[in-house]
């Protein structure tokens, strides 16, 4: 049987439109701003490689650099030069009551992310695990304001110089927004298939009816408040409330049983984290 060089052109045609569309449905992972293993070769740090058989893959490339954009990053505390008071982080409230959130962050998470970022902005931090039993005393007593038990709290060695106590609090965590997409070329190739006719038609028919793709990004909004209080009064020296967004995604897509996915976003730590980075850096340049 003679070949139609027009059904061909079609048939080629048709399979070249459904790469296409697979690959305009796809959504790649934003890169970071360079290799964090590369910055720290640079400056002599200890790096690590991986043993991953995937290492230096692109799919490897492309995690690493979601990765990247989601890891830990110093701030640049405005006065990290002075050197701030004395004070306490006692663990705050989540006032949440999503499960998902609340399965995953406990106050005592966020005041370790207090300590370590109050600690980089030269705050004079002392840790909640010198305080012993104490901790118990001094976060009931502050919650509640109670200046006699708080000042008794405050009687003993370091304890002496404390000027604040801080604590953070959520009072938001909800998933805000969901926005999903896709593709499934099995309609469209079933009338490709129908109105081209010939083998050519089924070809073609076969190739866009494979196509699938998919999408899916979710927002939630994490709110933080923080408090500044006075140790020998309890009476509040200052609070504020900072919000930020986190999203999550996933694509998928598949043609002709060739399939490629990726998924990630900002954990909540890594949000809760944040957000307590943003909240000392507003303490560091307005109170201290």
């Amino acid at each position: 049987m003679k070949s139609n060089p027009f059904l061909c052109m079609r048939v080629l045609f048709l399979t070249v439109l459904a790469l296409l569309l697979a690959a305009c449905m796809e959504t790649a992972p934003r890169a970071g701003s360079g290799g964090e293993s590369d910055k720290a070769a640079a400056s002599g740090a200890p790096t690590f490689g991986s043993p991953s058989p995937n290492a230096g893959s692109s799919t490897s490339e492309k995690a690493n650099a979601a990765a990247d954009a989601a890891a830990y990053k110093e701030v640049a505390y405005k006065n990290s030069k002075k050197k701030g008071p004395a004070l306490i982080v006692i663990p705050g409230e989540i006032k949440s009551n999503n499960a998902s959130f609340t399965q995953k962050i406990t106050p005592n998470n966020i005041a370790d992310f207090g300590e370590l970022e109050l600690s980089q902005a030269n705050f004079t931090v002392l840790e909640r695990a010198n305080l012993g039993h104490l901790l118990n005393e001094i976060t009931l007593a502050y919650n509640v304001g109670n200046v006699a038990a708080a000042r008794k709290s405050l009687q003993a060695g370091k304890l002496q110089t404390t000027k604040w106590i801080v604590k953070f609090d959520i009072l938001k965590a909800e998933p805000i927004a969901t926005n999903t997409k896709g593709f499934d070329g099995a309609a469209i190739g079933g009338l490709v298939s129908q109105f081209a006719g010939g083998v050519g038609g089924s070809a073609a028919g076969q190739v866009v009816g494979s196509v699938k793709t998919d999408a899916s990004t979710g927002v939630w909004l994490v709110g933080m408040r923080y408090k500044i209080i006075n140790a020998n009064t309890t009476a509040q020296v200052a609070q504020g409330y900072k919000e930020l967004k986190m999203e999550v995604g996933s694509t998928n897509t598949s043609v002709l049983g060739i399939s490629a996915g990726a998924k990630g976003g900002v954990g909540l730590d890594t949000m809760v984290q944040r957000l307590v980075q943003t909240a000392v850096w507003e303490i560091d340049a307005k109170y201290k």
